[in-house]
């Protein structure tokens, strides 16, 4: 199953595959495994990979690469510029000036061990920098051959609308799901517009919408799970209920509840990606069940109703740059 990234292209596959757990926020990483998961994700058909420079930092680009190595012809490739780490984890910054993404994807280009990025993100955008600058920037890295499709993460649809006057814009990465739709208000309508894909990440609710979460005390001591609003008191007491209502509706259609999440976001009448973080290949496997889940207008419309918003402001990043 493959979806349109954009107006002309390419076709990517319809699920995404996250590849940021692998090496960071979600408490220790298994190599071996994680390799192993992109390597059947290749075979099963998920050929679109998503990382990041800050993931690590750097690690887990270093770690799609050697996975990918001798199948790079059967991947869509995707990372990412902008936010920059300090030395302590918590401390990031965004640089979004052109001189940043022209040293920043030689620099990717260098650990991925690849000669072009497919899909080369703004991750997070500086507003003291003109978006039409770092888009001509991400331009002159397409003419150079080094990037195929700009994305961007995380922006206004006003940002969105100026970025795609500049150059055409593939995609948008931001969080969507369920229970995360704010989106629908003027982001996805205007991405709608110009022919722009949403690739969204976090479509599980970062663990919580599998139903096998039930506390944090299960999360490792270093899991930014822990700090999120949505993971915390009454938020989670009243998140975990929805969970309940997600999972008795997935026990109707009979499926689990990450494949319905999934599969709702599938047939939505936009060009939706989901990219779900998997770090196991049973987790692969589960969510590949989504791709053949098929959902009646009346199951489409019950599920929606059903799930409103989460409780709790959804994670505190570099996102509130952007206004």
């Amino acid at each position: 199953m493959q979806k349109l990234l954009g107006h002309d292209g390419p076709l990517v596959s319809a699920m995404g595959l996250g590849c940021m757990g692998m090496s960071d926020f979600y408490g220790s990483a298994d190599e071996a495994e994680s390799v192993a998961t992109i390597h059947e994700a290749l075979e099963r058909g998920v050929t679109f990979l998503d990382t990041a420079d800050m993931y690590g930092p750097f690690t887990n680009e270093e770690l799609v690469s050697r996975a990918i190595a001798g199948r790079r012809d059967r991947v869509f490739l995707a990372t990412k510029f902008g936010v920059v780490r300090g030395e302590d984890p918590r401390a990031r910054r965004a640089d979004s000036s052109p001189a940043y993404a022209k040293r920043a994807c030689e620099a990717s280009l260098r650990r991925l061990n690849v000669d072009h990025i497919d899909l080369y993100y703004l991750h997070r955008r500086n507003p003291d920098v003109p978006i039409e600058d770092t888009v001509g920037a991400l331009s002159r890295l397409v003419c150079e051959g080094k990037v195929r499709h700009i994305g961007l993460s995380e922006v206004s649809a006003d940002t969105l609308r100026r970025a795609h006057a500049t150059a055409p814009i593939a995609a948008l990465q931001s969080e969507y799901s369920l229970w995360t739709r704010g989106l629908d208000r003027e982001i996805l309508p205007a991405a709608r517009a110009l022919g722009v894909a949403l690739v969204a990440y976090s479509p599980l609710g970062r663990g919580l919408l599998t139903g096998a979460l039930n506390s944090v005390g299960a999360l490792a001591a270093d899991d930014i799970r822990r700090d999120q609003p949505r993971f915390q008191g009454d938020n989670l007491a009243a998140n975990l209920r929805l969970v309940h209502l997600l999972r008795a509706l997935a026990t109707g259609v009979g499926c689990t509840p990450a494949q319905l999440a999934i599969a709702w976001m599938l047939a939505q009448p936009d060009t939706v990606i989901p990219l779900p973080g998997m770090r196991r290949r049973a987790h692969l496997a589960e969510n590949l069940g989504a791709l053949t889940l098929r959902l009646s207008p009346e199951q489409l419309e019950a599920i929606g109703e059903t799930i409103p918003e989460a409780s709790g402001a959804r994670a505190p990043d570099l996102s509130r740059l952007e206004q």
